[in-house]
């Protein structure tokens, strides 16, 4: 096939730029001697490619192109069909002479057929080490096709942490406090997404354009054929301008907007968003499943800059961009979490839950100067201490550091206060 050779050549010609480190370090994949499909996923944009070249760059530095071959399946020259994968490694031995030791595989999932074929050619060739990247839940823990089941490793990849960022601002670990604290505040309102990071900030606002186009048209309405586009764009707006949604109330809202959609298909469109990494939900805490279900769910989204740049109902929100940015965080982490509210409407933000044990609570404030708003934060999280029997309170906040001794009903309860700039330097790994 002659778009093979084509591709083939175009990688023997290609240069690197200089690459960042990410702490996602996949060098130890190369060196084991289990032989696993390596799968990176997650949101488009968040440097997947990026990670994959940086470990490229390292494997040429002993190995030729002939071995370490790439290919971006989001280059509009390959052929959607099931004939390309089938020729596919068969061709890059014609060309290049040789079986490669690795193949990169670049945003496969949306290709017919690509689960079968990766498991049939990781049999086929045992020698071959396979890297794979795709930007949609298809390849999460919970849907990875069975036939790549015991086959595969998985890594989530995330925006960057505050950690990252500064190091991709060029930041070593000697920045005075102040410092970290402007930065901080330009990193929660620009996000993570590494093209934004190293782009002049007058920019800034028509690469996300592009990047929630992109969403919208092709991880969205291109992938799952959607018909009835103007009812998606309506969702994503609605959930963009939203703290937490139920189904009910989303489908009154488009109602009322003139939007004929039935409930059937705004649960589906809501988990296409969800699949596509852009968006993410958490349930109330409740043992029983069925108030979990019941209960309105709280969304989040995969990168500040959406809510800051595409949101409509943003207006300097800092405590929205404060809890998302902690949502985030706890995603990546093992740990389930949920919210908390009783039938006061007093709410705690986050219930950390590891097995079934309730780790820790977390209030997150941006501006605690106000006694009445303080006063709320902590009632509600004595009241969530007590009800679930748990005993780590923290409030995540901007600028109060202290331990605040507190009683209330008999129990004695320390409150952890800790500015949100310093929580995610610590679950980064940065050492200031």
């Amino acid at each position: 096939m002659e778009i093979i050779k084509t591709i083939l050549t175009e990688w023997e010609e290609r240069n690197f730029p200089d690459i960042l480190a990410r702490d996602l370090d996949i060098s130890k994949y190369v060196s084991l001697k289990l032989n696993k499909i390596l799968v990176l996923n997650g949101f488009r944009r968040v440097g997947k490619t990026y990670i994959l070249l940086g470990e490229i760059r390292e494997l040429l530095k002993k190995y030729s192109k002939k071995e370490v071959v790439y290919l971006n399946f989001e280059d509009e020259r390959i052929p959607l069909k099931r004939e390309f994968l089938s020729n596919l490694i068969p061709e890059i031995i014609r060309v290049n002479g040789e079986v490669p030791k690795f193949l990169f595989l670049d945003e496969i999932q949306n290709f017919p057929g690509w689960s079968k074929w990766l498991r049939r050619v990781y049999d086929l060739y045992p020698k071959i080490r396979f890297f794979v990247t795709g930007s949609s839940s298809k390849m999460s823990m919970s849907q990875i096709p069975t036939e790549l089941r015991g086959r595969y490793l998985l890594n989530r990849v995330f925006p960057l942490s505050f950690s990252e960022f500064l190091k991709f601002k060029g930041f070593n670990e000697e920045i005075n406090e102040n410092k970290l604290i402007n930065l901080f505040e330009s990193y929660l309102v620009s996000g993570g997404l590494p093209e934004i990071v190293l782009t002049e900030k007058e920019n800034n606002l028509e690469i996300v354009k592009s990047y929630y186009s992109s969403v919208v048209n092709r991880d969205l309405i291109e992938t799952y054929a959607i018909r009835n586009k103007e009812s998606m764009k309506a969702i994503l707006n609605l959930l963009l301008d939203s703290t937490s949604y139920s189904y009910n109330k989303l489908y009154n809202s488009l109602k009322s907007l003139q939007y004929e959609i039935g409930k059937n298909t705004l649960s589906e469109y809501i988990n296409f968003i969800e699949d596509s990494f852009f968006m993410f939900s958490i349930p109330i805490f409740s043992y029983k499943i069925k108030n979990r279900i019941q209960y309105p769910k709280k969304n989040y989204f995969i990168d500040n800059v959406f809510l800051s740049k595409i949101s409509s109902n943003f207006s300097n929100n800092y405590g929205r961009l404060y809890e998302n940015l902690v949502a985030i965080n706890l995603l990546k982490g093992e740990d389930e979490f949920f919210y908390w509210k009783n039938e006061k409407n007093e709410e705690v933000d986050f219930v950390i839950k590891k097995g079934v044990k309730i780790r820790e609570l977390i209030q997150v404030c941006y501006d605690l100067r106000d006694e009445e708003t303080l006063n709320r934060e902590v009632r509600a999280l004595l009241k969530a201490s007590k009800d679930l029997k748990c005993k780590k309170l923290i409030i995540l906040n901007r600028d109060r550091e202290e331990v605040l001794k507190k009683e209330w009903f008999g129990i004695k309860r320390d409150i952890e206060f800790i500015p949100l700039w310093k929580w995610c330097l610590k679950r980064g790994g940065f050492r200031k």
